[in-house]
């Protein structure tokens, strides 16, 4: 495996001759290996390197020199070949199953449980689907191996029913079983997997869903008090969905070797891809149905770059089988979304067709089909791929962002998210460091012109743990805003639809209301053209968190006055006549 400029540096040093090359022309990443720099593409490293700046003779003298070293790939290249009688000496179907799940329901996941064959391989050496049939139809279900002789497939009931299903697998075991499940209703506050529904998102029994997100990327690889204290922090906070990766984080803060990976090691320290640690993905399991319990998102980031171990390039069979068993064990789960990647665009061994590829495997594997985008860092990704359900995007600019919201809708006809709109916090990073009023702009900005925003928090700690990577408690003061506006969003009629005022941005439902946002400008008084009818005006303050009610309703005309500082909205509401 020739290196390049498109390495990450974890795969320079670990070349014989990498780190001294690194500690002539990149120090910091020779005597910080396990930082915030390891993740990172030479050549990328190489840009922004003060010694480096402005020398782009000595960046090509790097470069070249890197692309000269040379490793042994050690990534898996060959698929393995499924024998179609993994245990022949079994009577076919034999295989005893149990229903894991107490009392099933519609909305939440239904877990069967087949004692099968644990010789060899079987994370590799066995199959495993099934066809689960009720009175609204059939869909097809992945298995999986959980250790121990388990093999587990999962489905998402969306109604009460019988359930009957029939397994398929190359161990003639597991092959041909057959059983039934009742499933009871829905109990109160399940309401189903989110899809897109126009510009935004309802549940499968049509609740409008309001995706007001956060992040804390690594919160199940911390301390169990301290994932306990993160979930709650969310099950009092305003956040309905929460941005986390499956595997571990390499970078700034974040240095901590996690408690657990996500396949088994070898004698040389590397990971043997086809062994997977069950117990690295019940935990992670364990808390997205604990993030379903108080009414949470899980936004599964699958891959990222910020990585010294590994995960971020396992190679195309490595990568499409871990796709395969973390989708089959996760797509029952009614509150999952699908993130291919966290910055797809630093993740440089994999090419645009590569994350076609991968999306194909989820989707393949995931019969409830939830919500699937991609992340960016720098370079946009392509919204308008058949397989992108909505835009998840990252700040491609310091200060204009939720701006670009109703410019973004009508680019990609798709809902916009923008996950990372930059976080509240005090670290020297320019993206971890706007005040608590500029996050809440932000929120207001995006969702009157038709979209969301996602919120992050990086203040500087003593114990570096920062609510961004380790979740913990909050320290910031935008979440009781985001609170706020979540309730004016919710008695809201409708999503909002940009249609702005010539100057300021508005967002509107049908000809029933209005939503007018003054951001930063700070008027004493607006004149507001009315649609025809009378209307009640409100005056909102987005950062004291205050409705005012103006007396009497309007017609034509609203002179509304107002206090003369930043952060102002005003709510319109159709009065409604009376019934003749």
């Amino acid at each position: 495996m020739f290196l390049s400029a498109r390495s990450p540096i974890w795969r320079v040093l670990s070349h014989p001759s990498g780190r001294e090359l690194l500690a002539e022309y990149l120090p910091g990443a020779n005597t910080r290996p396990d930082a915030e720099l390891a993740s990172m593409p030479i050549g990328f490293m190489a840009r922004i390197e003060p010694t480096l700046a402005g020398n782009p003779e000595r960046v090509a003298e790097l470069v070249a020199k890197v692309e000269a070293l040379e490793l042994p790939d050690t990534r898996e290249k060959d698929t393995v070949v499924v024998s179609d009688a993994y245990d022949g000496d079994a009577a076919p179907a034999s295989a005893p199953w149990t229903v894991t799940t107490p009392a099933p329901v519609a909305y939440r996941p239904v877990e069967v449980v087949l004692d099968g064959p644990s010789h060899g391989n079987p994370y590799v050496d066995v199959e495993l689907s099934a066809s689960v049939s009720s009175a609204s139809g059939s869909i097809q279900v992945t298995g999986f191996y959980d250790g121990d002789g388990r093999h587990v497939f999962r489905f998402l009931p969306g109604a009460p029913g019988t359930f009957t299903f029939r397994t398929s697998s190359n161990a003639r075991s597991l092959d041909g079983v057959e059983g039934s499940v009742e499933v009871a209703a829905a109990p109160e506050g399940a309401h189903g997997s989110v899809h897109v529904e126009g510009f935004g998102f309802r549940h499968a029994d049509g609740t409008r869903h309001l995706p007001l997100g956060t992040t804390a990327y690594v919160w199940t690889h911390q301390s169990t008090a301290l994932q306990e204290q993160t979930l709650a922090t969310l099950a009092d906070g305003p956040f309905t969905k929460i941005r986390m990766c499956v595997f571990p984080k390499s970078y700034k803060y974040n240095t901590a070797e996690p408690p657990l990976h996500g396949f088994e090691r070898k004698a040389d320290g590397t990971f043997d891809t086809q062994r997977f640690v069950p117990e690295f993905f019940r935990h992670f399991e364990s808390r997205v149905a604990d993030l379903d319990a108080i009414g949470v998102q899980a936004d599964v980031i699958l891959l990222h770059p910020y990585d010294r171990w590994g995960y971020s390039d396992l190679g195309p069979v490595a990568d499409d089988r871990y796709l395969r068993y973390v989708v089959a064990r996760l797509s029952a789960y009614p509150n999952v979304w699908w993130s291919m990647a966290n910055e797809y665009d630093l993740m440089t061994t994999k090419t645009l067709d590569d994350w076609d590829r991968l999306a194909g495997v989820v989707q393949a594997n995931d019969p409830v089909g939830h919500l699937i985008g991609n992340h960016n860092c720098m370079e946009m990704f392509d919204h308008s791929r058949p397989w992108v359900t909505h835009s998840s995007i990252q700040r491609m600019d310091m200060y204009r962002t939720a701006e670009n919201t109703d410019a973004w809708r009508r680019e990609w006809g798709k809902p916009v998210v923008i996950d990372e709109c930059a976080y509240e916090g005090d670290i020297d990073l320019g993206w971890g460091n706007i005040g608590g009023e500029e996050m809440t702009r932000r929120f207001w900005e995006a969702a009157v012109r038709g979209g969301w925003c996602g919120h992050g928090e990086t203040y500087c700690s003593d114990d570096d743990i920062l609510w961004w990577s380790h979740g913990g408690p909050l320290k910031g003061t935008s979440p009781a805003r985001i609170a706020f506006l979540r309730r004016i969003l919710e008695e809201a009629p409708g999503d909002l639809e940009p249609a702005g005022e010539w100057d300021v941005p508005a967002g509107i439902v049908g000809d029933s209301y209005r939503l007018v946002y003054f951001s930063f400008m700070q008027p004493r008084f607006r004149n507001l053209l009315l649609p025809a009818g009378r209307w009640q005006v409100d005056v909102i303050d987005t950062w004291g968190m205050t409705v005012t009610p103006v007396s009497g309703s309007f017609e034509g005309v609203a002179t509304v006055d107002l206090p003369g500082r930043p952060y102002m909205a005003v709510r319109l509401t159709r009065v409604l006549e009376p019934a003749g």
